[in-house]
């Protein structure tokens, strides 16, 4: 059992209303379905430890009653202050007292909902991946930290061996013999003693071989000792009859004595040695593998009008040595002859990524008087450019003035070795060299930070396991990678090497494991898991081996939540939160099973093709996942490459689908069951660079999967200003909080806040606003006389914006949580308060919605910050769309925004745009619009989106109407977007819906989602033309495709009758559903999660409230809008940030605006302002630089900001055309500003 009670409590038969650790929100779903005043069930409290939950149904609502155990084992309902509880010794004789009316409760006991006993199921071994359970190896031990433990104990060793059989077999016959000699004046036991000899026969063997394995290190250092073990050795070989038990106790004393006393006289006789020898110098060690020049052909990007200045050779040469910090160009000119540049790694100012053309990269470089130069050059593949960047970013790496990195980079592996040890040569493997998305041969060989190496059905031990990994890595990068943890799982294992200078930045190293196997109690299947910190940045590796079989889809499913759930991991303070939010970056890997659900010839007929999107289409894990089964807000790579099971072993050519049964012949098609997904915390850079499959490894039927990440990674911050004084203390102050909660219960609630950067947790006070419009679902609220400000540890800007706060909304009558997000603090610093609004999740479910009104105030003598390396690069702002073709996601992680409501101000040209866009089609003009070809590949996917649900498109301003009545009048035709006109007037400003126009991918095809988990107001605006405009991209974690919109303000949206059908309403029951009178402020929506249903009815298969009728709650549901400071801006600004590439920088950098070549004058790229900008450069210079912003000194001199007497005038807008993106900068500036009048 898992939450408590163990079996005195329940007696032997636990009764049938005990449904033991089911979760609070399935318990619910239950009595819904009950529906009776008076039903009941027991389940385990989620918050106490051997606690129960009592859940009652009355008048619709779910009452919960916490039941305790007292000191002496009694078990008592808590009760009010003052109350005398009733103590009872087991839960069937409480629950029979409170059968009988007028106990207390809410409700007299009437109806128990009891538990469906789970059959156990025959195991389908149809898959070929195990005939039979097979038993853990010898060697498979649950590792400890430091990698290799002692072996556990395992309940079935005695029976496999043997041993007992021969013990029973004495006390049965033997020890009769024995006592009738003993009775006749016998000295020994010889049966006995034959006994001991057949049980020790293997011991005896085994000491041998040790014995003679230290033969020559006691002849080296122990002479007296090497005597006694040659002669034990040569005995051993004679001995028999009674002296060999005899001779087996004197071998373990020798034995006992050599291993406790040959390390100290090995210590004195090297000592010995050393002062009888001249000093020697010492050996040369072997340094890691340097890094060769690499060179790259590229073409300088002009125009036609350039062309003429700079001639026609745009043939260039771009060599990078790493080793040497520099990076040449080298131009190449007539008659063989050439010019080159040399640049330092310090004159390099940024790199800015083509978002439209992907092998495309401007350069900027310092020049002379401080002013800097930009050139485009065309690489000959995306690859190519993706290297150069690699190899640019590991040069400034190197040669940084940091004493800690700000990027480091992960291998992650997983691979079902088949029971099969793994061939010597695995360098494909850890080199990334296969099939899929893979590294360029110049950047392939260069070693990572961290390996991570995850196996299922591995029967090599586990130091053998280890040495073979590090003698690979050594192999291929010449460094001796360091194990920082093994854990292991019967034949799953997950083993982390580091590099050796990394050592050190590693602490908080845990280890766990979950068996998911027959009945949950054999390890042939669940899960393996480490995590630790590196510097100041929490790590979480899984990797798991879940159910097989086609067709068993629920239980892998259930396997992943008892994961999620049950995996020990992690700060032990975060109790409340699963292993999805405990950490910064958690990585998912292994052999999950899911299958493809499609006829097996269609399958190889798509795979002879390499058409993987249909497949794509119909992959269990994808269509899971849609409906938000499982992985919640997980991202992964899109597939590129074939699938990974069930090949021919010996062979990758041919896929064994067929296997001969006793029962028939059975199935198993071809899938990708071996995948790896992350999830990140909002505001974090991570960017996948490779995602694939070895195809020259073909030992077992699966192949091994790689991929490696870029991630970003803070330091254990010091203050160089020490502790803040009460006058320089920064703050964290809620305004206001709402959530809504998926619940039938109308208890109070509290939210607890937890953060690495506050001494310990904090709570607030219950909250002071709650209403229902819906049985199943609870608004909350909390003023800001309700919620605690918050102090955090230091108050240096460059630390608070690197922090995270968790919440979790939790109920007081049973303290049990309703809900857990996190929150980013980068967004939230300013003086004025900014909006979040993020989705809540409980068990690996999504269980509602929060928003709420927050700043962190930070002191101006604290407000310095430095540029990470991983903001050094940017994509292009006037890149405005993708590539043509299949438009692509960025592989970004973390948890899906929903978009604050702040309104914003948008020029009707802006909009125009906006609406022109909508109509196109994503695969021409690679706009993220839903468009027409979304609608020819899959109709179905059309049908609930923001454009055309009612329960989701909500307008302020609307009448009270049905929503019926809305779908028929303002909803578009199916698939088309609407076309829509703002009109400014007076103060009113207003912006179109966001995340309503990126495309959608199907996760069933293009697996990859920008995706993240709160926004700021300060970023809303411009997440709202992303995809509309084709957006550049940033590191930011965006909102997802289809939210439902925001709405817009009263009267700043036309609607044209030609946009939009008079067709009948999508979801005519609807038409009862009520909608309050409109209220002036923002509607509040849920997340996507609440109602995606994988596209179709497929949606809609659960009982469990969702979809339709959380959609039909909260568009029943309005908000009073928060308190709105008047300082907010009212202008949208910066660029439209979207979806970026494989490589993308955070926060949005302003790339320096575009020059043209190299060849130009430098009056002709600034004009002929020099004069103007010096007068001024000094102090703006020293202001930056104060603030640590130094880098948009050019932009703000080349806009005319050349004295700070003038930039105290300075707006929002001129400082977004001076190239200051970042929403944290601008307030940082502004109020610097606002601080110097």
């Amino acid at each position: 059992m898992a939450g408590g009670g163990g079996v005195s409590p329940l007696g032997q038969a636990p009764p049938l209303w005990y449904h033991r650790d089911l979760s609070r929100a399935a318990a619910e779903e239950l009595l819904a379905r009950a529906g009776r005043d008076g039903s009941f069930l027991v389940r385990d409290s989620e918050s106490v430890n051997g606690a129960y939950a009592l859940c009652v149904l009355f008048q619709k609502h779910v009452h919960t009653y916490r039941i305790l155990p007292d000191d002496e084992g009694f078990l008592a309902v808590q009760t009010s202050q003052g109350v005398q509880p009733k103590r009872f010794k087991s839960l069937p004789e409480l629950v029979l007292l409170y059968l009988q009316p007028n106990q207390g409760l809410v409700s007299t006991l009437l109806c128990p909902v009891e538990r469906e006993e789970i059959v156990p199921e025959d195991r389908d071994y149809s898959d070929g991946e195990d005939e039979k359970p097979p038993l853990p190896p010898r060697s498979a031990s649950a590792s400890t930290p430091t990698g290799l433990g002692p072996e556990p104990h395992i309940d079935s060793a005695p029976a496999a061996n043997g041993l007992s059989t021969i013990s029973h077999e004495y006390l049965k016959g033997s020890y009769a013999l024995d006592l009738e000699a003993v009775k006749q004046g016998a000295s020994s036991l010889p049966h006995l003693n034959k006994t001991l000899v057949s049980s020790c026969k293997r011991l005896n063997g085994e000491v041998d071989k040790v014995l003679s394995g230290l033969e020559i290190l006691s002849k080296v250092f122990d002479q007296q000792s090497a005597f006694m073990v040659s002669k034990m050795i040569q005995q051993s070989v004679h001995q028999g009859g009674d002296q060999e038990l005899e001779n087996l106790v004197t071998k373990l004393a020798i034995l006992k004595d050599l291993l406790s006393s040959i390390e100290k006289k090995a210590l004195k006789a090297v000592q010995d040695m050393s002062l009888s020898t001249l000093s020697s110098p010492p050996p040369l060690t072997r340094h890691s593998k340097t890094i060769p020049v690499q060179a790259f052909e590229v073409k300088l990007d002009v125009s036609l009008a350039d062309l003429t200045k700079i001639g026609k050779s745009q043939k260039h040469s771009l060599s990078v040595d790493v080793e040497g910090g520099k990076l040449v160009v080298m131009k190449r000119m007539k008659d063989n002859q050439e010019d080159f540049n040399t640049f330092t790694h310090d004159k390099i100012r940024q790199l800015i990524k083509s978002q439209r053309v992907q092998n495309k990269l401007g350069i900027v470089f310092e020049k002379e008087k401080d002013k800097s130069q930009r050139k485009d050059f065309i690489f000959t593949s995306a690859k190519k450019r993706e290297a150069f960047c690699q190899l640019l970013q590991l040069m400034k790496n190197k040669h940084s003035n940091q004493d800690e990195p700000d990027m480091i980079s992960i291998f992650i592996g997983t691979w079902n070795m088949g029971s099969v040890p793994s061939p010597k040569l695995v360098g494909s493997w850890v080199l990334c060299r296969g099939l899929g998305k893979t590294l360029d041969e110049m950047t392939v060989t260069i070693p990572h930070d961290l390996y991570v190496f995850g196996t299922q059905e591995n029967s090599v031990g586990d130091r053998e396991w280890v040495d073979s990994l590090r003698t690979a890595l050594k192999e291929h990068t010449e460094m001796d990678y360091k194990p920082i943890a093994v854990q292991t799982l019967w034949n799953i294992k997950i083993a982390v090497l580091v590099k050796p200078e990394h050592e050190n930045r590693i602490s908080h190293v845990g280890v766990s494991s979950v068996k998911t196997g027959i009945a949950n109690t054999l390890g042939n299947k669940g899960a393996v898991g480490v995590s630790f910190m590196f510097n100041g940045t929490s790590f979480g590796f899984v990797n798991c081996h879940l159910t097989s079989g086609n067709e068993k889809i629920g239980r892998r499913n259930q396997n992943y939540l008892d994961i999620l759930r049950q995996l020990s991991l992690g700060d032990k303070q975060l109790s409340s939160f699963d292993i999805s939010l405990r950490f910064t970056h958690l990585f998912w890997l292994g052999d999950l099973n899911y299958r493809l659900d499609m006829d097996i010839q269609e399958i190889l007929n798509y795979i002879n093709r390499k058409e993987f999107d249909p497949l794509l289409k119909v992959d269990q894990l994808n269509l899971e996942r849609e409906k938000n089964k499982v992985f919640l807000r997980f991202a992964e790579e899109e597939i590129s490459y074939p699938p990974t099971y069930r090949y021919e072993r010996g062979s990758r050519d041919t896929y064994v689908w067929q296997k001969q049964k006793a029962t028939g012949m059975r199935t198993n098609v071809p899938s990708w069951c071996d995948r790896i997904l992350w999830k990140s915390y909002p505001e974090t850079h991570i960017v996948c660079n490779s995602y694939g499959c070895t195809d020259d490894i073909v030992t077992s039927d699966h192949s091994p999967v790689f991929a490696t990440f870029e991630v970003g990674v803070t330091s254990q911050f010091v203050s160089k200003k020490g502790l803040p004084k009460s006058s320089e203390q920064a703050y964290i102050e809620f305004e206001s909080i709402e959530a809504i909660v998926k619940t039938a219960s109308r208890t109070k609630f509290f939210i607890e806040f937890y953060s690495t950067c506050l001494e310990e947790f904090k709570k607030s006070y219950e909250n002071d606003s709650q209403s229902s419009d819906n049985v199943n679902f609870l608004r909350v609220g909390w003023s800001n006389k309700q919620l605690t400000t918050l102090k955090p540890l230091l108050s240096e800007i460059e630390y608070l914006q690197d922090q995270h706060l968790l919440l979790t909304v939790k109920s007081l009558d049973g303290y049990e949580s309703y809900g857990e997000c996190v929150l980013a603090l980068k967004s939230m610093i300013g003086s004025t308060a900014q909006q979040f609004h993020t989705y809540l999740s409980h068990r690996g479910e999504e269980t509602g919605n929060i928003r709420g009104s927050m700043r962190v105030r930070v002191p101006t003598e604290r407000m310095g910050t430095r540029e990470r390396l991983y903001e050094w690069i940017s994509v292009d702002k006037d890149e405005t769309g993708f590539p043509k073709g299949r438009s692509t996601l960025p592989p970004r992680s973390g948890h899906d925004y929903v978009m604050p409501s702040l309104t914003r101000k948008l020029v009707g040209a802006e909009l125009g745009k906006v609406s022109e866009e909508g109509e196109r089609s994503s695969k021409e003009e690679g706009t993220a619009a839903r468009g027409k070809q979304d609608c020819e590949v899959d109709p179905s996917a059309c049908k609930n989106n923001s454009y055309n649900n009612p329960a989701y498109y909500i307008l302020e301003g609307v009448p009270n109407q049905s929503a019926a009545a809305l779908s028929s009048e303002i909803l578009p035709s199916p698939c088309s977007p609407p076309a829509v006109k703002v009109v400014p007037s007076g103060g009113g400003q207003g912006k179109p819906p966001s995340g309503s126009s990126h495309t959608r991918r199907h996760t069933a095809g293009h697996p990859v989602r920008a995706i993240s988990e709160e926004g700021s107001s300060e970023e809303d605006g411009s997440a709202a033309v992303v995809g509309a405009l084709g957006g550049a991209g940033s590191t930011l974690n965006r909102p997802p495709p289809d939210f439902p919109p925001p709405p817009l303000p009263k009267g700043a949206m036309e609607i044209t009758d030609a946009s939009f059908s008079k067709s009948r309403s999508l979801y005519p029951d609807l038409a009862e559903v009520k909608i309050p009178a409109a209220n002036p402020g923002p509607a509040f929506c849920l997340g996507e999660g609440f109602r995606r249903g994988g596209g179709g009815a497929g949606g809609l298969d659960d009982q469990s409230c969702s979809v339709l009728q959380m959609a039909k709650t909260l568009s029943e549901s309005e908000y009073p809008p928060p308190p709105r400071a008047p300082s907010a801006p009212p202008h949208l600004r910066g660029q439209a940030l979207g979806l970026g590439d494989a490589c993308r920088t955070f926060p949005p950098r302003a790339p320096i605006s575009e020059s043209i070549a190299e060849d130009l004058p430098e009056e002709a790229l600034w004009g002929s302002s020099s004069s103007s900008l010096s007068m001024g450069e000094s102090s703006v210079r020293e202001w930056l630089q104060r603030l640590g912003l130094e880098r948009y000194e050019e932009g703000l001199l080349h806009n005319g900001w050349d004295d700070l007497e003038f930039l105290s005038d300075i707006t929002e807008e001129d400082l977004e055309e001076a190239g200051v993106k970042d929403p944290a900068h601008k307030r940082i500036l502004l109020e610097s500003l606002r601080q110097q009048k």
